[in-house]
């Protein structure tokens, strides 16, 4: 009988469970979507909302909270910095489950984690290749700037 026992197993020792779980997390927060088991992601969406939450708040102190959860600077960074200010107007409910297929071997069911405003969050590879372009450009007059600056005392 599983009388007060929450939560999920997944056949796995704690150690085990909370290193998947955290690097189910790590890579919906790197990533934005991510294809599971739809145990998987119904975990994984608990953790992952709450550690959304602290982007939201944004402090110091939710910062080293989310960092003590996952030790990624570059995914803490850009979680605090790029996701949570998109999301500021949702209160909670950040994320959805798509079920989607069965898995070929085990026909397991398979679902996709993504966040609800996924195509807002996304970022296209035109505006980064154009924001890349500004930036080169910037540089490139920086550096033209710097040698009129340089002829000009003689």
């Amino acid at each position: 009988m599983r009388h007060k026992i929450a939560g999920r197993g997944f056949g796995r020792n704690t150690n085990q469970r909370k290193a998947l779980l955290r690097g189910l997390v790590i890579s919906l927060l790197e990533h934005l979507k991510i294809e599971t088991t739809i145990a998987r992601a119904k975990e994984t969406r608990k953790r992952a909302e709450r550690i959304i939450t602290l982007g939201k708040k944004g402090d110091l102190h939710s910062r080293r909270l989310a960092l003590s959860y996952i030790p990624n600077r570059n995914v803490i960074t850009k979680l605090f910095n790029v996701i949570a200010p998109k999301i500021t107007n949702r209160s909670s409910g950040y994320l959805r489950i798509v079920k989607t297929r069965f898995r070929p071997g085990d026909n397991s069911s398979m679902a996709i984690l993504e966040f609800v405003d996924y195509e807002m969050l996304r970022e296209k590879k035109e505006d980064k290749e154009k924001e890349d372009k500004k930036k080169e450009n910037k540089e490139e007059k920086r550096k033209e700037k710097k040698k009129e600056d340089k002829k000009k005392p003689e």
